[in-house]
């Protein structure tokens, strides 16, 4: 099976197993979008650092569904009054995020003349990622009280999982030799060299897109600006089953982690009839 087909495939499943679950059970539809600033943590800078954490910023944008178990679309009626349908929202999701990477820390202070320092202050790179995914919102409050007038909040925290299609870029204006070009950032005598010491024979830059998986959780607040509408706001931590979402792998002892996203949004909900 191809990539692309692949690709097509669990879109499709994320789109239309939802409006599968309302022609069977008659669930209600809620539809949104979302928007807001990203901070990538990757191999770029020295990870917990805040400078690199702050410097290393972006934006995300997405179209989310909603089906909302406590009320029924196909009879304008609530569902059975149970746990479940009173207190969760399954949630799917189509969104992207685009951050600029560059090197932050004591390693790309100006005061630090050498070859090395030179080669990180030159290297930056972009992470560039199309998701599709679910989640499972748990409410603590009810969901039909919630509902049921205007002004009122709704806490919520949720769990999922998101398939990402990742269009890595890695440059370098640093050329020890010759001009600079788009492949110098592939010739190991114009990156950072310690990368190339640890890392066992694999090159630690690779643009080649990727495909993995990725955890996501968060948590956020509804609140109700109109009977058919909400506002919300949501802060995401998204762990990729991946090191290579950036483009860099290195294996220096401070990259222990695989790259992570975390991503506060802000969302205008509508809920269909």
């Amino acid at each position: 099976m191809t990539l692309k087909i692949r690709q097509l495939l669990i879109i499709c499943t994320v789109l239309f197993v939802p409006l599968a679950m309302q022609a069977q059970f008659g669930f209600s539809h809620e539809v949104g979008i979302i928007a807001g600033p990203t901070q990538f943590r990757s191999d770029f800078g020295q990870r917990y650092n805040e400078e690199n954490n702050i410097g290393n910023t972006g934006y995300g944008i997405g179209l989310i569904h909603y089906i909302n178990f406590s009320y029924r679309a196909d009879c304008n009626c609530y569902t059975a009054d149970n746990y479940f349908n009173d207190h969760f929202k399954l949630r799917s999701e189509i969104s992207y995020n685009k951050t600029q990477l560059n090197h932050f820390g004591e390693w790309v202070n100006p005061s630090r003349t050498g070859i090395d320092a030179r080669r990180l202050r030159a290297h930056s790179g972009e992470a560039e990622n199309f998701d599709v995914g679910m989640q499972l919102e748990y409410f603590p409050l009810s969901i039909r009280a919630f509902s049921s007038h205007t002004g009122g909040w709704a806490p919520f925290v949720s769990l999922g999982a998101h398939y990402t299609l990742a269009n890595p870029k890695q440059y370098t204006t640093f050329a020890r030799s010759g001009t600079i070009s788009d492949e110098n950032v592939f010739n190991p005598d114009n990156i950072y060299a310690p990368w190339i010491a640890a890392s066992g024979g694999e090159y630690p830059i690779n643009t080649d897109p990727i495909n993995t998986w990725s955890v996501v959780t968060s948590i956020g607040t509804r609140y109700k600006l109109t009977i058919l509408s909400d506002l919300m706001i949501d802060l995401r931590f998204q762990y990729y089953f991946s090191d290579w979402i950036d483009g860099l792998n290195h294996k220096l002892p401070s990259n222990k982690m695989n790259d992570v996203l975390v991503w506060l949004n802000v969302g205008y909900i509508y809920y269909l009839d």
